[in-house]
């Protein structure tokens, strides 16, 4: 029964973001340009030893 439990609330939680998300885009606070930032931070993050390699992590 825990475990029916914990997975309702992980899909009312994902739900919520999934929302959250979507009322974000629509008022323009999430925008492609942030997008792209956010997405070269995390590759950044991620293969920090590219640009050590002489690589470039730059989208676009």
């Amino acid at each position: 029964m825990a475990v029916y439990r914990r997975r309702t609330i992980s899909l009312v939680f994902l739900i919520y973001i999934i929302v959250g998300i979507y009322v974000a885009w629509v008022y323009d606070y999430i925008t492609p340009a942030l997008l792209k930032d956010v997405a070269e931070a995390l590759l950044a993050i991620f293969l920090w030893f590219v640009p050590l390699l002489g690589g470039d992590l730059h989208l676009g």
